[in-house]
């Protein structure tokens, strides 16, 4: 029985072939997205998930809580945070800081390669058990010059040689003692390491409770309840710095932080996983709109099928062995196009990799994942297949076996809903594209507050420190730069940043432990090289002013903050330090470009510089800048390869997660009009065969072209004007909602939906009367002597 089945569902396929490549098509780009889309919801979900203790893994977070109530929250911590629970509370049982990545330069024998890693306490390990491959987990780390390295590192330090007990050089200068050799990260964790060393002295990089400076984590005992936990970390940060701070400790789950890092007042609202349930909504609506072309396509040439349901019923079929035929029909659909989307995932996967910049794979060789391809296919065809299966198997013989011209009767009603359904989707698509566009946009042209063309930042590496005046001195005399300085980390990012602890000339103590500064350090020559505006006094100039070495700089959302009146001269205490404010420069963005500009504090300091800023000569081309500044670079720091970044390219980087969604939401809303078309011309061809003899008819009664394509077109029009206006509240309520998570963004204006509701009725339009005019310009001597 079932293989007569198989026979009669090809058979038809077969005979209706275009209706079979239109459903084809459709179903198979369908589950092409749903395939490529799973690939990376699968990834993402499980991020920070695979450790065999995850359960008791937690980041530590400070919260904290202003006079009006606002909680904020921050991931970086001080270093003493992880030192103070590990020695203070029972309940935990192991405790790591991780420093910021630092990229060196690791030399064995002849070969030299730059790579990044970080400093990390030796329970780090331990806690969160990357597989070695070789060395002893106990004892990777306990030695200050130990180093672990990454299988793929290893392999292109030393080849085929083993590296264990290996001694490389960093940095031209310190000798560190391979102890250990780690499985390379997979691609879905939160860590981006090839290296890791122990931290040796965490207190030259946080001193004391307000400096923050480290990721920091602990592992808790099991059945350790969180929630009392964290209750009594509670204005732990107050306690420890003797009243001077206010805040406490939150432990946060490790395995939630990649999705659920966002928060409002201390409590968690989502984050990526926002991004996760949209990318897989899209998907799946994509695939709807593929099964609702089967659907309508099924349902309109019920009538074709109608006597041949009534036969078979006639002779003595069954209702339900109507339904398996026809839901055998749609499984072998089905199948063909999940070859097909397999293929086509195979093919796409690259650029779907590059959209999200992960390497993401169709795992082939795994059970699981044929297992799951072979029941998302099934699955597919039986939603696809299963209300046309019930519809076209309760038609009545007698009905059936009428006269075909009184198809007429069969309500349309269903099958408008779909369409409008189908175009409701790809027109919230088309809008949403054009909103991401233009939040991006508008965010790339906010005024950065400084000159961010013609500006490289290079890595203070090896003898670059000790030779900077040299190379400084040759860079402007050689007219290759027109400005140069160094600062304590890059331009586009902070040093850090600190609350509290902060006292200045007429500050009171409310304003002293709410007052927190993003942290920058410069040197003289800063405001000259980035371009910045001086709105009082002067840059900082420490070769020529001795007293400039404690000098600092404030942006205007700092001043007025502070309410500062008059504050050139003034003094900011800082821990044991203070400066003196020598200059007011405007506010200029170093963070993200979709949020206000916070209190900046940049003060002088000469030895924790490690990034040059060169400001290039415009009159020249940047391509023979680039030539001298390697030759000078080279010349005074020849050991290290001459690596170097555009300002305004890192930049660029920022507008990174929105640009995937842009792209996304561009390519899937191709792919939903392309569908929701497919389902049309379907749909319109087939309406155009039904109506054949009445098109003959009217041409021989004097109708025109342009007549007959009007009216086998405006039903269809008709439905996608529908769709607009059921769809354009829908898409600016969700795209207002997803501009909220943004404090500087557009507003919704009226003209993108009637552009994208245009661009909808434009495409429908062309689609249906192609079809129309087709079916106009038949002979009406062939068409009414058909039989």
């Amino acid at each position: 029985m079932f293989k007569n089945h198989i026979k009669i569902a090809w058979r038809n396929l077969w005979k209706s072939k275009s209706y079979s490549i239109i459903n084809i098509i459709g179903l198979s780009i369908g589950m092409t997205a749903v395939l490529n889309i799973g690939i990376w919801v699968q990834n993402q979900l499980q991020f920070d998930n695979f450790y065999s203790n995850k359960e008791n893994l937690y980041k530590i977070w400070i919260k904290s809580q202003n006079d009006e109530g606002k909680v904020g929250m921050n991931e970086i911590t001080s270093g003493r945070a992880a030192r103070a629970l590990v020695e203070d509370y029972p309940e935990v049982e192991h405790a790591a800081r991780m420093y910021w990545s630092t990229t060196r330069l690791m030399s064995f024998d002849d070969k030299k390669i730059k790579s990044k890693g970080n400093e990390v306490d030796p329970d780090f390990i331990r806690m969160f058990d990357f597989k070695l491959l070789k060395g002893n987990v106990d004892q990777a780390l306990q030695e200050t010059k130990n180093i672990i390295l990454t299988e793929s590192l290893a392999k292109s330090i030393f080849g085929d040689v083993d590296p264990l007990n290996k001694t490389i050089i960093l940095d031209n200068k310190e000798p560190y003692q391979v102890s250990a050799v780690m499985q390379d990260l997979p691609n879905n964790t939160s860590f981006d390491f090839t290296y890791l060393i122990p931290l040796a002295d965490a207190s030259k990089y946080s001193p004391n409770w307000n400096t923050i400076t480290f990721s920091s984590y602990v592992q808790l005992k099991a059945g350790t309840n969180i929630d009392a936990f964290n209750k009594k970390l509670v204005n732990i940060i107050e306690k420890k710095s003797n009243n001077e701070l206010k805040g406490s400790l939150f432990l946060y789950p490790i395995s939630k932080m990649h999705l659920y890092s966002k928060f409002e007042q201390g409590i968690p609202v989502g984050g990526k996983i926002d991004q996760v349930k949209l990318v897989a909504g899209i998907g799946l609506l994509i695939l709807l709109i593929a099964c609702i072309n089967f659907i309508n396509l099924s349902t309109a040439r019920s009538q074709k099928r109608a006597k041949e349901v009534a036969i078979r019923k006639v002779v003595g079929a069954q209702r339900f062995n109507l339904i398996v035929q026809f839901l055998t029909e749609s499984l072998l659909l089905a199948i063909i196009s999940g070859t097909l989307a397999i293929t086509w995932t195979l093919l796409t996967l690259p650029l779907f990799n590059k959209i999200f910049d992960k390497p993401l794979v169709l795992g082939l060789s795994d059970p699981a994942i044929w297992f799951s391809l072979i029941g998302f296919i099934f699955l597919t065809g039986i939603l696809a297949g299963l209300y046309p299966a019930f519809v076209i198997s309760a038609f009545k013989p007698i009905k059936s076996l009428k006269i075909f011209g009184q198809s007429k009767k069969i309500p349309l009603n269903f099958r408008e809903v779909l369409v409008i359904f189908q175009f409701g989707i790809a027109i919230i698509l088309i809008i949403a594209t054009i909103i991401v566009r233009r939040q991006i946009e508008y965010a790339g042209q906010r005024d950065v507050g400084y000159n961010i063309s013609q500006l490289i930042e290079i890595g203070m590496e090896g003898d670059m420190g000790k030779n900077y005046e040299a190379i400084k001195s040759e860079l402007l005399n050689n007219r290759v730069a027109t400005a140069v300085t160094r600062t304590g980390s890059s331009i586009t990012s902070f040093a850090g940043s600190a609350f509290g602890g902060f006292s200045w000339t007429g500050s009171t103590p409310e304003q002293e432990k709410k007052m927190g500064f993003d942290l920058g350090r410069a040197e003289n020559g800063f405001v000259k090289t980035l371009g910045l505006k001086l709105t009082a006094g002067r840059d900082i100039d420490y070769p020529r002013l001795a007293t400039d070495s404690a000098a600092a700089l404030l942006n205007e959302a700092a001043i007025k903050e502070m309410k500062l009146e008059n504050p050139i001269g003034s003094f900011l205490k800082w821990g044991d330090n203070t400066y003196t404010i020598v200059g007011v420069i405007n506010d200029y963005i170093s963070g993200s470009p979709y949020s206000p500009v916070k209190p900046m504090f940049i003060y002088a300091n000469k030895k924790s510089l490690y990034n040059l800023i060169i400001r290039t000569n415009p009159t020249s081309p940047i391509q023979d800048q680039l030539t001298q500044i390697e030759q000078i670079i080279k010349k005074f720091n020849p050991a290290y390869p001459f690596e170097y970044q555009f300002v305004d390219q890192k930049f660029a980087g920022k507008f990174k997660d929105q640009q995937q969604t842009a792209q996304l939401a561009f390519i899937f809303s191709g792919l939903a009009i392309f569908i929701s078309c497919l389902g049309l011309f379907g749909l319109a061809s087939y309406i155009a065969e039904l109506r054949t003899k009445e098109i003959g008819i009217r041409k021989v009664l004097g109708a025109s072209v342009s007549g007959i394509t009007a009216m086998l077109s405006k039903d269809f029009i008709k439905l996608v004007i529908v769709s607009i206006l059921l769809a354009s509240p829908i898409a600016w309520w969700a795209m207002n909602k997803w501009l909220q998570d943004f404090s500087y963004r557009i507003e919704i204006q009226w003209w993108i939906f009637v552009l994208a509701g245009a661009a909808a009725l434009l495409v429908a339009f062309v689609t249906v009367s192609s079809q129309a005019i087709r079916a106009a310009n038949h002979n009406p001597v062939k068409t009414l002597r058909d039989e």
